[in-house]
């Protein structure tokens, strides 16, 4: 079993930034591929950036350039850098983990923290 614990959320004004922290439970998370998800419309929740096991990274399009996702084995804690925020990047984002691989959907990650609102003002 895998907890999660979001922090780092707030409100901030367009072009700001924020970082993201997502601490994992556990001793196996160097195992655990990470996800940051926010809702979106049409989708219960949309996957904004993705970091496997082995340091591989994924970033949906409207977040590429913006955002970077980083983690630390040693603390066990995945790391969502945002940059430039858009009165569009309003969300509660939710950290997410699976194992070893990257996935897109929702439905494949086994463990997820309760969210962290962010809010960009224009």
């Amino acid at each position: 079993q895998v907890q999660l614990v979001e922090s780092g959320g707030g409100l901030v004004q367009a072009g700001d930034s924020l970082r993201l922290s997502c601490a994992a439970s556990g001793r196996t998370f160097r195992t655990y591929a990470m996800g940051w998800f926010r809702p979106a419309p049409g989708k219960e929740r949309e996957l904004v950036a993705a970091i496997s096991s082995g340091g591989s990274t994924y970033y949906a399009d409207s977040v590429k350039g913006r955002f970077t996702i980083s983690r630390d084995n040693a603390k066990n804690t995945v790391y969502l850098q945002m940059n430039s925020l858009k009165p569009e990047d309003t969300a509660v984002y939710y950290c997410a983990a699976r194992r070893i691989t990257i996935a897109t959907n929702v439905g494949e990650y086994d463990y997820w923290g309760q969210g962290t609102q962010v809010t960009v003002s224009s």
